[in-house]
């Protein structure tokens, strides 16, 4: 069994709870908040049995084994790294960090440490993923892959009429691509590795993140075409184009529909069985970790976490988004 703890009180980490809980080696104890009342609600909402206001203070506790943070992106490094000194092993929410640097050092830290770090990615974790990786061969080379994720903010309501929320909020390193246009490159890279050019514009918000985006980054052999947004829907597939077919996948971030469609017009559907708790296969993935012992996922590794990063920090560059923690030292 492993014991969790959870910082950041919000839809997400209810998901997480809910999915993790298919895992039978899962046992949540802590809850952070920063106001005891917060702290003391969600406890009794999930069933925890110890809460905390105190960072350092939960560090030093022995009530837990692992903590997953889920809090605003900002505060992600640092409260990893808190956790990690504490020899505490850590599912951190993507994205893993604010940028490359804050990455480095967690990685650094996890390895001093010798604890396990591993970014909650779920897409790359899904049996569907699994599919598209098997099922790949069948299109021939692989000259083109396209992602879209586009989906509507309801905060995006909020942020017309002038309220600012977290999800548009820079402070937070928050915006489009942090929080969608993530799960259209993590299983790029997961697929084909780093690529040689990354070329990106952004339509930009007032409040000085990114609405929407687009990417085109260059390989050797191939190029790929990321579209992603909080401000507009889009209900395209993500499609994997080879020189004898295609791959579609209804959509990148749960892959819930995977088919190969040939060149000569043939279609085979390639969909496994998956749990509509995506979350739980990241859950598993960690623990399975923890209790074997290791410090790093094969899957959501070290590697793709930081060329995800890179490149992300790239597109930032190009589209002039800055956020504080970039100056932080």
């Amino acid at each position: 069994m492993v014991r969790f703890a959870i910082i950041g009180t919000n839809w997400i980490t209810e998901r997480f709870i809910e999915a993790a809980r298919q895992n039978n080696d899962f046992h949540l104890t802590a809850i952070y908040s920063r106001t005891a009342e917060k702290a003391a609600e969600f406890a009794e909402k999930v069933g925890a049995s110890v809460t905390f206001t105190d960072l350092e203070e939960m560090a030093k506790s022995d009530a837990f084994d692992a903590v997953y943070i889920a809090s605003p992106n900002s505060f992600h490094a640092e409260q990893a790294i808190l956790m990690m000194n504490h020899g505490k092993h850590v599912l951190c929410e993507k994205p893993m960090a604010s940028n490359t640097r804050e990455i480095k050092a967690m990685i650094e830290v996890a390895k001093a440490n010798q604890v396990l770090l591993m970014e909650a990615m779920k897409s790359t974790l899904l049996p569907n993923f699994n599919v598209i990786q098997e099922n790949l061969h069948k299109i021939g080379q692989v000259r083109r892959y396209f992602a879209s994720y586009c989906q509507y903010s309801s905060r995006y309501d909020k942020y017309k009429q002038g309220t600012v929320l977290n999800a548009f909020d820079p402070t937070f390193s928050n915006g489009s691509l942090m929080d969608i246009g993530i799960y259209c490159i993590y299983p790029l890279v997961t697929l084909f590795g780093k690529p040689n050019e990354v070329k990106a514009v952004s339509y930009m918000l007032e409040s000085g993140v990114d609405g929407e985006g687009s990417i085109l980054l260059k390989y050797d052999d191939k190029d790929a075409v990321i579209m992603y947004s909080k401000i507009t829907d889009s209900f395209l597939p993500t499609e994997i184009q080879g020189e004898d077919g295609s791959l579609i996948v209804d959509k990148i971030h749960t892959a819930e529909q995977v088919e190969v469609r040939y060149r000569n017009g043939e279609k085979e559907d390639v969909t496994v069985p998956q749990s509509e708790h995506t979350m739980s296969y990241e859950a598993s993935e960690f623990i399975e970790l923890v209790k074997a012992g290791k410090t790093e996922s094969s899957v959501n590794s070290f590697e793709r976490s930081m060329i995800t990063m890179e490149i992300m920090d790239e597109v930032r560059k190009q589209i002039g988004l800055v956020y504080p923690n970039d100056t932080k030292h």
